[in-house]
């Protein structure tokens, strides 16, 4: 066979110069064969023999054995030490140029060759998508939609292409989403629909073509496949369902296809997914939450929504997953309330339905996306007065904030529960809510929020602790002084990059600060009229005039 395969390259360099087509059909046959039967040695001896190189002159329109040659191409290019040497001969751009062939068979070998040389190279992809294959490919997949082969090809094509960032405004320039919308319904078999959602899910990261998806029906084809699939326990068709209601709430994250499907509230998409927060399917309920918080992102929906009950059936199916519960459900139907409690009409509404009572059954969970999101919700509920000094009141939540306030591993959970201890007291103003955090020991954390890289967190922990100063100095007058809260204060003044606000607010919370003896000793100590008068002249009036209050105040009572 070695002998036979060395005798057929060397033919084939002479027939392949001479185009003499008898003998390069009858060549190229031989190394297909000896390919089939052991690719990796044949493919060396290929590569050895330089024979590549003549392979492009054989790839012309006119080249009669230009599919096999494309085959030949496509299984020495399964190796991945062939692929560079593939590229090296020249070989990709007369292959992109057969992609306009009307011969099925070229088309073929030729989308297989392009595929294994590209294979996990995102330069060579992007190399292709530059040369233009995009609309190439979608115009082969509208014309030779009957040829499974060729249509196998287009769509694995179409899976490796659109991972890349670069392809997304090609594709959206063509009909890919109609093809595909028509591809899907007509497919039966489980693994070529899922082919389809391979392409489908890449390519619906994209808002323009998420909307294109919609136009071409996508949507109506994906509520059918729930719901013939809800009741099954095959596992083909459990993936099926979570496949299409998972892409179903992707094509709800585009603001435009969102407001398409949502239409005023009446749509009948969005009853039918309302339909899926009550079912028993895990997975259902989890893509109905979704779909009810990505609904949820303007305030006109949210409106709408909580006028329309929506509450109600979150809280129910939350109460069905307070004890062991699923966490994913938890956490989606979470966001969909916190983002329904952003208007402010919608925040009193949301408390006399009882959201803070079925939102505090979860203060248990040890799962830090639900505590998130959990935290998320109550700070959205209480700008009210009433709902922050209940609240702030509950002991439970406030030893729980407290200890979530050390969750250094989970910077998301920490922010979110500094966030609320603030709020608690900023929406309150209650001396009450100030006492069960000082006892509870969440002043030290307020103070450590004043140093935070985030100037609203900053100064909304400023504002809260002038409250604290302002309405029991004395209860938590110890702790004010054991967590430096004065050095800090002189830290942010002096600090030429601390924002106009947070040094304000710093100088009200010194004057503040002036009714307890041992911190008063602290702020003359540290020579703060030094700081404060050069901050007369600061460029931001309302900083210069407090400036100038609080040197008097420091004049006086030094």
């Amino acid at each position: 066979m070695a002998d036979s395969l060395s005798d057929t390259l060397k033919k084939l360099k002479i027939t392949a110069v001479d185009r003499t087509e008898d003998s390069l059909e009858g060549c190229l046959d031989c190394l297909l064969q000896a390919l089939a039967q052991n690719n990796t040695e044949t493919s060396e001896k290929i590569q050895a023999s330089g024979i590549l190189q003549l392979f492009a002159s054989l790839l012309t329109p006119q080249s009669s054995c230009k599919a096999k040659v494309a085959n030949i191409i496509a299984e020495v290019a399964k190796n991945e030490f062939m692929r560079i040497p593939c590229v090296d001969a020249g070989l990709i751009s007369p292959l992109v140029q057969l992609l306009n062939s009307k011969d099925q068979e070229v088309l073929l070998q030729t989308g297989r060759a392009l595929g294994n040389i590209c294979y996990d190279s995102h330069s060579l992809q992007a190399q292709l998508i530059n040369m233009g294959v995009i609309p190439t490919l979608v115009k082969l997949l509208g014309i030779h939609c009957q040829n499974a082969a060729l249509t196998e090809m287009c769509l694995v094509a179409f899976g490796n292409l659109a991972e890349l960032e670069s392809s997304k405004e090609q594709f959206a320039s063509t009909n890919i989403a109609e093809e595909l919308v028509k591809l899907f319904k007509k497919q039966i078999e489980h693994d070529k629909r899922e082919m389809i959602f391979e392409v489908l899910a890449p390519l619906a990261e994209n808002d323009a073509i998420k909307l294109q998806l919609v136009e071409a029906g996508l949507v109506e084809c994906l509520l059918e496949i729930v719901q013939q699939k809800v009741d099954s326990d095959k596992e083909d068709d459990i993936t099926e369902l979570k496949t299409g209601s998972d892409l179903m709430v992707l094509l709800l994250l585009g603001d435009e296809s969102m407001q398409k499907l949502f239409e005023g509230g009446k749509g009948s998409v969005f009853q039918r997914v309302l339909s899926w927060i009550p079912s028993n399917n895990h997975q259902l309920q989890l893509a109905g939450a979704l779909a009810i918080a990505n609904f949820a992102r303007n305030d006109g929906n949210c409106i709408h929504m909580v006028d329309n009950g929506i509450v109600e059936k979150l809280m129910d199916l939350l109460d069905r997953h307070v004890e062991d519960g699923n966490v994913t459900v938890q956490h989606a139907a979470l966001s969909a309330l916190r983002n329904l409690a952003i208007p402010v009409i919608n925040k009193a509404k949301m408390l006399s339905a009882g959201v803070t009572e079925t939102v505090l059954k979860f203060l248990k969970s040890e799962m830090p996306p639900v505590q998130f999101k959990l935290l998320g919700t109550l700070r959205m509920l209480i700008d009210a007065q009433e709902a922050a000094e209940q609240l702030g009141k509950n002991v439970k939540l406030v030893e729980r904030l407290v200890e979530w306030c050390e969750a250094k591993d989970h910077a998301g959970v920490m922010g979110e529960s500094n966030r609320l201890l603030s709020a608690l007291i900023r929406h309150s103003k209650s001396k009450d809510v100030i006492k069960t955090i000082v006892q509870s020991g969440g002043i030290k954390h307020l103070v450590t929020m004043a140093t935070s890289e985030h100037v609203i967190m900053q100064n909304e922990a400023l504002v809260a602790l002038a409250l604290i100063a302002a309405l029991e100095l004395g209860t938590a007058e110890k702790d004010l002084e054991s967590a430096k809260l004065v050095q800090i204060l002189h830290r942010l003044l002096a600090d030429e990059r601390s924002a106009p606000e947070i040094k304000y607010n710093s100088m009200v919370l010194i004057c503040a600060l002036m009714g307890s003896e041992s911190l008063h000793k602290e702020v003359q100590d540290l020579a703060f009229l030094d700081v404060v008068s050069k901050l007369r002249s600061h460029e931001n009036k309302s900083v210069a005039q407090q400036a100038s209050l609080t040197e008097q105040r420091l004049t006086v009572e030094s």
